[in-house]
């Protein structure tokens, strides 16, 4: 007999702590993977760019970030992670008027 649950959606119920439900605010992301995981960086800007000089002497423009979160996901995910924000940003285009990248 087959397993009749396989087909059944999941919903999936969030408890989000108190001292988490705010958020934090993040102006970059930084992603960069391992064999087994993916891993998102979000960073705060600290300031304008400044101009320093690389190793060579080379002018290059220099940023400090904090980063405010660290999130780590299973390489599976990933294509869920993508499917969702890109479905959540047509939304938004939609709602807003607006076209991202503009």
């Amino acid at each position: 007999m087959p397993d009749e649950r396989r087909n059944v959606p999941t919903q999936i119920n969030f408890d989000i702590p108190t001292e988490v439900e705010a958020g934090s605010f993040a102006d970059f992301a930084s992603i960069w993977h391992t064999d087994s995981v993916f891993v998102l960086d979000f960073a705060s800007l600290r300031g304008p760019a400044t101009e320093t000089l690389d190793e060579d002497g080379e002018p290059q423009r220099s940023v400090n970030a904090r980063v405010v979160t660290r999130v780590r996901i299973p390489p599976e995910q990933v294509f869920e992670l993508a499917k969702a924000l890109t479905r959540e940003l047509e939304l938004w285009e939609q709602q807003t008027g607006k076209r991202s990248g503009q």
